[in-house]
């Protein structure tokens, strides 16, 4: 869910700007969900943007202060989060950990990294969320380490039904600061694609399981 249209914009115009969007409709990209793309984020490159970060970690900070204002704990996803997920703990002052996709191989094993106490309320931070699969099973490794789960705040969204459904089903409240749909109109306002470019994102994203 879209809190504010002007922050979504803003930072679809943020995520242009630092070409963290990069788009190849003839050598796709392909997902860890198995998906063929034409277009790809990759939210990582915000760190290295000291004025950008700032003001994403802050938005993030701001809607976690408003909407899940019992938070105890942030914990960032594995490993696009990690970053912005500590950046909005220091924000807001409140411990970190992370959620690995999978358990360490070695050592003590762990799906989580750090300390934490058991029924601690803890928001997830996402750099973004396409099927919305690999931010519900982070979501599960909380909950199955008896921390209680406020909700899931991310930078980017792809949009997707699959996605709304899968975290309905769930019952995981979600807040994006900008989605798909929002980074398109900029785009095209600002003629960012052009005309088979455009075609080619519109047929991915009415059929993204089936394109390419």
């Amino acid at each position: 869910m879209i809190l504010d249209e002007d922050i979504a914009k803003k930072t679809s115009e943020l995520l242009l700007q630092i070409n963290a969007i990069k788009f190849n409709h003839k050598n796709p990209f392909t997902w860890a969900s198995g998906w063929k793309s034409p277009i790809y984020c990759d939210n990582r490159i915000i760190l290295s943007f000291p004025e950008i970060r700032k003001y994403i970690s802050k938005q993030l900070s701001e809607i976690i202060s408003n909407k899940f204002p019992e938070t105890q704990l942030i914990a960032g996803v594995a490993t696009g989060a990690i970053g912005i997920g500590m950046l909005v703990a220091h924000e807001l002052n409140k411990p970190f950990i992370y959620v690995r996709s999978n358990p360490k191989g070695h050592g003590r094993k762990n799906m989580i990294e750090g300390y934490f106490h058991e029924s601690s309320k803890v928001v997830v931070i996402e750099d973004l969320i396409s099927t919305g699969s690999s931010s519900l099973k982070a979501c599960n490794s909380l909950k199955n380490e008896g921390l209680n789960l406020q909700g899931m705040v991310s930078i980017f969204n792809y949009d997707f039904e699959l996605s709304k459904n899968n975290f309905l089903k769930n019952k995981v409240e979600y807040f994006s600061l900008s989605s798909f749909t929002h980074l398109l109109n900029y785009a095209k306002e600002q003629k960012f694609f052009n005309r088979e470019e455009l075609d080619h994102i519109l047929s991915w994203k009415e059929d993204p399981s089936n394109w390419g």
